[in-house]
């Protein structure tokens, strides 16, 4: 390893998960993961993008819809003012980004959430486009696949959001009807409104190496039974013990293990 006095600032880190210290640029060539651990980092939606489909393939899809205000909702600042400030920074409209791709060749409607846009939390917009996203690769018949990455409910938008875990199922339920293909690769975190909702109905559930994946936040479990919880719990790892997960997948797998699920699938 390089010593961090040969190396120019701004141009190493030190992983939080081993302690190395490691060049960016190295970790930006492994598609974001530690290359002494192999820690996935959290990346955003249109670098995830980048990472899984055929170069300039994405088509996106619905990019037009925006945030409301229904309650008018206030804590630390206005919530218009925090979606304000969260679209300037990240250059999304909201949480979720749809398109039409290619995935080694094979065709996809894809579906990728953004941890950096309000922790990727569930609101109007993110379950209308994957609404939207599961009535395309129905009426196309492509296989849908989903990169979930989420706190949960946008509590901003109150019962507007929980409204999206039945919508979205709903539409996943017609999906399934209709024989489509869905694919799931859950990302850290997977969480609360989302993973009980459509992260949990794929036909195929993929996750990545120790990504956090349950409903409720280790604490808030323990807190409430009262008792000492496994050192793995909600971990990619735990879950597909539990029959949760089906596969555990690297990043730099994920492209060639999706297209293999849909030449098997048939699709």
């Amino acid at each position: 390893m390089v010593q961090k006095r040969d190396v120019p600032a701004g141009v190493w880190d030190n992983c939080q998960h081993c302690g190395h210290m490691v060049y960016l640029k190295e970790v930006e060539e492994n598609l974001h993961c530690c290359p002494e651990c192999g820690h996935h980092r959290r990346i955003d939606a249109r670098t995830r993008i980048e990472h899984l489909v055929d170069p300039g393939s994405f088509d996106e899809l619905y990019a037009d819809l925006s945030p409301a205000d229904p309650l008018k909702f206030k804590d630390r600042i206005p919530y218009r003012e925090r979606l304000k400030e969260v679209q300037q920074a990240t250059g999304e409209r909201d949480a979720v980004v749809v398109g039409r791709a290619f995935i080694r060749g094979r065709a996809v409607i894809l579906a990728v959430m953004n941890p950096s846009f309000i922790m990727a939390s569930m609101g109007a917009v993110v379950g209308e486009k994957i609404t939207r996203a599961i009535e395309r690769a129905m009426e196309e018949d492509l296989p849908l696949v989903a990169v979930t990455a989420s706190g949960g409910a946008r509590m901003q938008e109150g019962m507007v959001s929980l409204m999206q875990m039945a919508k979205t199922s709903a539409a996943l339920a017609r999906f399934d009807d209709a024989k489509g293909l869905y694919i799931v690769v859950a990302t850290d975190p997977t969480t609360a409104g989302v993973a009980a909702s459509f992260a949990s109905l794929g036909d195929v559930i993929l996750a990545e190496p120790g990504a956090m994946i349950g409903f409720a936040g280790p604490r808030v479990i323990k807190n409430t039974i009262k008792t000492e919880l496994p050192e793995n719990f909600q971990t990619a790892e735990f879950m597909m013990q539990k029959g949760f997960v089906d596969r555990i997948v690297k990043r730099q797998d994920l492209r060639r293990e999706i297209a293999r699920i849909i030449d098997y699938c048939g699709k």
